[in-house]
């Protein structure tokens, strides 16, 4: 004879198993979203273009010469951070799955600034306002996609050259000179945002100059100063 009641709480135990496993089931297919993956093939292609509006935080970094401790009378000389803009238009091309070759070149606007601090209070200020062209070659690493986002890093050198040269010097004018041409070491990340049309990428980029642009005059102004190297850190918006 069959007791039935023993087997009562094993039936109620499968019963209740099955209704979670049911209702696991249903939530997992109500709470799933489908993600449309916007340009899809958009690595299937070479080259893209594309551009960029930017907006550097730039400034010199000063060394002193032998001659600040002994015939300058600035107690301090120091270059300011200061807010500067850059435009330009983006070139990558595809290397493989994970790796691209980037130029952006560009135009940029800077107003750096050289400060002089003197004993008793007072202060004088050089102010350098220039036009730059801007070249640099960067190699990018990608991550893998996901959906419509991935990271990514870049590093490479810069080519930079003053459109705007002023001859102050030879005008007498008692004025810090500074030299036209830099290259520089750049290196950031960013990260990619698909949309149905364009693709949106905000990055963060570090640059590091390697000339000395310090021009030496006859003047008071650079006596103190023995290298000026340039130094900035960008953020891009860059739309391709």
């Amino acid at each position: 004879m069959i007791n039935f009641t023993a087997q009562w709480p094993v039936r109620l135990a499968l019963v209740v198993l099955l209704v979670g496993l049911l209702s696991v089931r249903t939530q997992a297919q109500t709470s799933y979203k489908y993600v449309r993956k916007h340009l899809e093939r958009y690595d299937d292609k070479t080259i893209h273009y594309g551009f960029f509006f930017a907006m550097p935080v730039t400034r010199f970094s000063v060394t002193y010469s032998p001659a600040f401790l002994t015939a300058d009378s600035a107690s301090r000389i120091y270059s300011p951070n200061k807010p500067a803009f850059r435009v330009g238009f983006v070139v990558n091309t595809y290397l493989s799955k994970h790796f691209d070759l980037r130029l952006t070149p560009s135009v940029s606007l800077f107003s750096r600034e050289v400060q002089y601090d003197y004993p008793g209070g007072t202060s004088k200020t050089e102010t350098r306002e220039s036009t730059w062209i801007d070249l640099p070659l960067l190699v990018k690493y990608k991550s893998e996609r996901r959906n419509n986002s991935r990271m990514y890093l870049l590093a490479g050198g810069a080519f930079s050259i003053e459109s705007n040269v002023r001859k102050q010097e030879a005008q007498g004018v008692n004025k810090l000179s500074t030299g036209t041409m830099d290259f520089s070491i750049e290196y950031g990340i960013g990260f990619e945002q698909f949309f149905e049309y364009f693709k949106f990428a905000p990055e963060l980029r570090f640059s590091h100059g390697l000339v000395n642009l310090y021009r030496p005059t006859n003047n008071m102004a650079g006596i103190g100063i023995n290298r000026l190297t340039s130094h900035s850190v960008t953020l891009y918006l860059n739309f391709e």
